[in-house]
């Protein structure tokens, strides 16, 4: 199957839900953390996680992802959700080993296939308290809700915009809850999002 959106651009979040902060024994952000996936890393819902020869440890990250429809340059907070095209899941899959190697985000993240999104974008969808859950061959791994954001959606846009414009098709990936864990070849990893779908993928090498 084929992705469903086509970016300039996917902006990543770190660290934004309280559940995980908590879990992973860190303060939470006084703004939010922003990082850039390569659009090469996103794939669609049905196609393959490759697992590149390089890495040994990969782990699935499930996440809320915003669909940007209009071009938008310092937005406020309450005008950001006319810019929204809408909503879908997301797996911010990452190479664990070569990010504490590298010691930042950017190849850990970068891989080829590192970015499934579907399996559909809905429009008519309030972000603000959203069962998410990641199961792993059928096993939940991560069970929370888009309310335990620190910070929700539209400060996110705004804050995103501040920095870079954004354009129709951009991602905004917006950080994952407790619960982050391994996959490995021949896994099955769904993410789940109230109101979406389940996003589907399996691992391969």
């Amino acid at each position: 199957m084929g992705t469903i959106v086509n970016p300039t651009k996917i902006i990543a979040i770190g660290l934004n839900y309280t559940d995980h902060a908590i879990e992973i024994k860190m303060d939470l952000p006084e703004r939010p953390l922003i990082f850039l996936k390569p659009t090469t890393s996103l794939i669609g819902d049905g196609e393959a996680i490759i697992v590149p020869p390089c890495v040994k440890e990969v782990d699935f990250e499930g996440e809320l992802a915003v669909i940007i429809k209009d071009k938008a340059k310092n937005i406020s907070r309450s005008e950001a959700g006319r810019i929204v095209a809408g909503y879908t899941c997301a797996n911010d899959i990452t190479a664990r080993d070569v990010q504490r190697i590298d010691g930042q985000w950017t190849r850990s993240k970068s891989f080829d296939t590192f970015c499934p999104i579907g399996p559909r974008v809905v429009s008519d969808l309030d972000p603000s308290n959203l069962r998410i859950t990641t199961r792993v061959n059928g096993i939940m791994k991560q069970d929370s809700s888009t309310k335990n954001m620190i910070f929700d959606v539209f400060e996110l846009i705004s804050f995103v915009s501040e920095v870079m414009t954004l354009l129709p098709g951009d991602v905004i990936i917006t950080g994952t809850p407790p619960g982050v864990g391994r996959i490995r070849v021949g896994d099955t990893v769904e993410v789940e999002i109230e109101g979406i779908g389940t996003l589907k993928n399996i691992v391969a090498e």
